[in-house]
């Protein structure tokens, strides 16, 4: 089987369930932003492996909960993010979080000016579901997930800095 398909030499994409969708429709858009954030956080991962293992093991979570996320976004009727994937993101913005929030500029360290890249994806993410939510059904919790997942991007890009 080879990699390309030619499918989607026309603009089109096809969602699990088979529905064509132009790749500018606002569905497509969002999870094609979560898949640049779970790419990020990857990237994120790569630079701090050996320095902060359980952070790598944190942004390793968050990458294969994304899956998830696009699952959904993708159209999946089953809710797959749930309360408990927000709680989790919750306990550990706590955990990194900094003593007193402050803004800061970016770019103290290379893993700490990913993760603000990250960040700012995270944002991205939000604002495109927020979009796709005025024309279609999407779950509270997608919306609270990528709110809290920029939020702990700017917790941890804080504890590595």
């Amino acid at each position: 089987m080879n990699l390309y398909t030619k499918s989607g030499d026309e603009g089109f994409t096809s969602l699990a369930s088979g529905q064509r969708l132009s790749k500018a429709d606002e569905r497509v858009e969002a999870y094609g932003t979560v898949d640049e954030l779970q790419a990020q956080l990857g990237f994120a991962r790569a630079l701090v492996r050996t320095a902060d293992a359980p952070l790598a093991a944190d942004l390793e979570h968050i990458e294969e909960r994304l899956y998830d996320a696009m699952a959904q976004l993708a159209g999946g009727q089953e809710a797959r993010i749930t309360e408990g994937d927000i709680q989790w993101l919750e306990g550990r913005i706590d955990q990194y979080a900094p003593e007193r929030f402050s803004f800061v500029v970016p770019g103290e360290n290379v893993p700490s000016a990913a993760l603000h890249v990250a960040r700012t994806v995270a944002r991205r993410c939000e604002r495109r579901i927020v979009a796709l939510s005025r024309t279609g059904a999407v779950a509270p919790e997608l919306l609270t997930f990528f709110n809290r997942i920029s939020d702990l991007c700017y917790a941890m890009a804080c504890s590595v800095a």
